[in-house]
């Protein structure tokens, strides 16, 4: 059987069992390269050599963290979840209820979309924001499956047809510079156009998760949270003056223009930072602590992204992924509707394995932009089957930022399962119909 297939179906396994998602994919990575034939010296190489790789993103993401904790230390966050608490008072009632509801699951998705072009600090904001209304969600019963597949809402979707912060790194800088570089003949108007439909395949199914799959009450025991891991929702937040609104502001705006002038998360998250502590927001005595608590919040991120790229280095290695996708020669024939379809399916295991839909691009492009043209798909189709391929699995893999920051912040009172309340709905209400939805786009566009 082929090697992608094993070590991808295993790591999926070991993660259901609850094993620690950086152990399952160094594992499945090991077993990768065995089934594969590589000897094993070759595989520790190819795998150590990843690593380099995900370490721009770590980076990326503890810089964020700290950016993400000088926010919170503002009182911004603190104010935004006053404000939501205060609409819905001590206790809930019918009239109420809703309402706050409906202002909370919009006030998250906004920001989830924010977080990738407005204020690119992805999923920094997410340990920082959720945990103070976590209280609330509780008086409200309020299932937290569905402000987990929310949040991959925005973060996914936003990225996939909107061409500014992450999404244009994704559409332009990697979709497009690979589409053109393996022979198609694709300009920068076309991509957000062909992604346009498989996105409503992700519209569906947040409408699903809303207002059919999660709609109904889920008691959840009140906990306390960590003072370390959230800020209590009840502080004063008497201080918020204008000028810490106004600093707060200057930071937020510094961050998006460095890091779109210099296409580097690193650098704009840092710049954000630097605002904080030398306005004296952010006093000298806690700057350092501050800053370690930021990098601590997201260092379990970095390091399965680290060793997602890992992963992804041994599965290149190996050059199953290249025999997967041919094997399937003899099964697809001339039916070029069966073709989209197992070329999106295909994808989705690839993406599951790696956890990252920017790095799934440059392994699948190669391989599906001639096997999309010899089947006769129009450019436009084209970019949507390998856009798609490559967004599937983003928002069902365990090793996903996607999955593990909405993890990340709604499980600090230990009653959300990252398998089973993240991954397992987002898989169930997203892929499925992206499949759908990419598979139309490949026939129609």
């Amino acid at each position: 059987m082929n090697a992608v297939v094993i070590a991808v179906s295993l790591m999926l396994i070991l993660s259901l069992m609850r094993v620690n998602v950086v152990i399952a994919l160094t594992v499945s990575a090991l077993v990768a390269g065995f089934v594969g034939g590589l000897p094993l010296a070759e595989t520790i190489s190819a795998f150590n050599d990843g690593l380099g790789g995900g370490a721009q993103i770590a980076l990326s993401y503890a810089l964020l963290g700290a950016f993400a904790a000088a926010l919170s230390h503002s009182g911004l966050t603190q104010l935004i979840s006053t404000a939501i608490i205060s609409k819905l008072g001590q206790e809930p009632n019918s009239r109420n209820t809703q309402v706050v509801r409906a202002l909370l699951i919009t006030a998250i998705l906004l920001m989830a979309i924010s977080s990738q072009n407005i204020l690119p600090i992805h999923i920094a904001f997410i340990p920082i924001l959720i945990p103070p209304l976590l209280h609330v969600m509780t008086k409200l019963k309020l299932d937290r499956r569905l402000i987990a597949c929310v949040l991959t809402f925005g973060l996914v979707t936003t990225y996939m047809i909107l061409p500014i912060g992450f999404g244009g790194i994704f559409l332009n800088d990697i979709l497009l510079a690979n589409l053109t570089t393996n022979g198609l003949d694709a300009i920068k108007g076309q991509i957000p156009k062909a992604m346009l439909l498989p996105a409503l395949g992700m519209i569906l199914g947040l409408f699903i998760a809303v207002f059919i799959s999660y709609r109904k009450p889920r008691a959840y025991p009140s906990k306390e949270i960590d003072k370390e891991q959230a800020i209590a929702p009840d502080a004063d937040v008497t201080q918020l003056n204008r000028r810490t609104i106004l600093v707060s502001l200057s930071a937020i705006v510094l961050t998006l223009m460095v890091q779109l002038y210099t296409d580097s998360m690193i650098f704009g998250a840092l710049a954000g930072f630097v605002v904080f502590r030398f306005s004296g927001i952010i006093k000298k005595d806690i700057s350092q602590d501050l800053f370690n608590q930021g990098v601590h919040m997201m260092a379990n991120i970095g390091f399965i992204m680290i060793a997602a790229a890992g992963f992804a280095a041994v599965v290149k290695a190996t050059g199953e992924v290249s025999t997967l996708v041919s094997s399937l020669g003899d099964i697809i024939g001339d039916n070029k509707a069966l073709a989209a379809l197992l070329m999106l399916v295909v994808g989705l295991l690839i993406t599951m394995g790696i956890g990252s839909s920017f790095s799934t691009i440059p392994i699948i492009a190669t391989i599906y932009v001639p096997l999309a043209l010899s089947f006769g798909f129009s450019v436009t189709a084209t970019i949507a089957l390998v856009g798609t391929a490559a967004a599937l699995g983003d928002a069902g893999s365990p090793a996903s930022d996607s999955t593990l920051g909405p993890t990340a912040g709604l499980n600090v009172d230990g009653q959300h399962d990252h398998i089973r309340d993240s991954v397992i709905p987002t898989f169930i209400h997203y892929n499925i119909p992206l499949i759908i939805f990419g598979w139309i786009a490949a026939m129609t566009l």
